[in-house]
């Protein structure tokens, strides 16, 4: 009898006992989503052979390399967040993704499955290769800029809004910023104290400005282009604004009020409402009848959009019911009339 081959003891089969603690782990992964990276397996005692035997089992699913989900199937938007974070760890989740988790839901709406997600590092790092679906932003000290005691980690509310709305027109700032303000995820105080940071923010001059009308109470894009366009420019007096009030037993919100002269003034935002050329006619009406009873005047994107020509109507009625002030002109060949007569009761 010939004698026996040897056999290489690498390929000899052999039990392997693992020191993965599975309960530690499928816990971590609870509070992820489902979602892992290989470094947290390690921690948890695992290693290269515990990833592979449950991806081959289709326990788990790779998403980016290195970081692995527990299903085979199509990812979750929660699972999508974890994963990018994980990625490039340490990470926080950044701009418009940071604002689905505070709860603000750009442009009312829901974020779809092909919105980007955004993550934050520290501009020092260097990160992995792009992937699809993923944007890394690099923040010196990003440490500074996380908010405590959430998971996933995140940038602050103020650094999400104000990256936000600095990619935005004037209008698109305003509704980011305010709508924040108006939820109480923030505040101007907030705000201006984290633009001060952020000295090389685009179109920074102009952020600087709108919490600041956003204090004096102009909420919506409307609101902040009457009192800036209409109210401020053409030296009206400075109305009351967003505040409650009871009327014939009810309550009543009001949107900008000049309670010396009883004008209330209400601003609708809608587009496509009425006829434009409706509501020329009704605020006609209402000057015609402006000394009496309280006045209200409602007015819209067509109006305030023709600032000076609305600043000249406002200033007469006002005029009207006791103001003893002249409107101005805004620039050289502002409409406003340079003399005013009161109205003849």
């Amino acid at each position: 009898m010939g004698r026996a081959r040897d056999v290489h003891p690498l390929s000899v089969p052999r039990r392997r006992d693992s020191r993965l603690d599975s309960t530690a782990l499928r816990r971590l992964m609870d509070r992820q989503s489902g979602v892992v990276s290989r470094r947290q397996v390690k921690a948890a005692g695992g290693d290269d052979v515990d990833i592979r035997n449950k991806v081959r089992r289709r326990e788990w699913a790779r998403v980016h390399d290195g970081v692995y989900v527990d299903h085979t199937g199509p990812l979750t938007r929660s699972q999508r967040v974890w994963a990018a974070v994980l990625l490039h760890w340490p990470a926080a989740v950044h701009r418009q993704t940071a604002m689905e988790l505070y709860g603000l839901r750009r442009d009312r709406r829901q974020p779809g499955p092909d919105d980007p997600v955004w993550v934050m590092i520290d501009a020092g790092r260097r990160s992995p290769a792009p992937v699809p679906g993923v944007r890394v932003e690099r923040i010196r000290d990003a440490s500074t800029w996380l908010t405590s005691h959430r998971w996933p980690p995140r940038v602050t509310v103020e650094l999400a809004l104000l990256k936000v709305a600095s990619q935005r027109d004037l209008a698109g700032a305003v509704a980011v910023l305010a709508d924040a303000c108006q939820q109480s995820r923030t505040d101007v105080t907030r705000l201006l104290t984290a633009l001060d940071r952020l000295g090389n923010l685009p179109g920074r001059a102009a952020l600087v400005e709108v919490p600041r009308d956003v204090a004096d109470g102009a909420y919506s894009v409307l609101e902040r282009r009457y009192m800036r366009d209409v109210e401020r420019a053409h030296g009206l007096p400075v109305g009351r604004r967003r505040f409650r009030e009871s009327s014939d037993g009810r309550t009543v919100a009001r949107d900008v009020k000049y309670p010396a002269q009883g004008v209330v003034v209400e601003l609708d935002g809608r587009f496509g409402h009425r006829d434009l050329e409706d509501r020329w006619t009704d605020l006609d009406r209402d000057l015609a009848s402006a000394v009496d009873a309280l006045l209200t005047v409602r007015l819209g994107w067509a109006q305030v959009l023709s600032p000076c020509r609305v600043a000249t109507a406002m200033g007469t009625i006002l005029r009207a019911r006791g103001w003893t002030g002249t409107p101005a002109a805004c620039r050289t060949g502002c409409p406003v009339p340079t003399s005013w007569a009161v109205a003849a009761h």
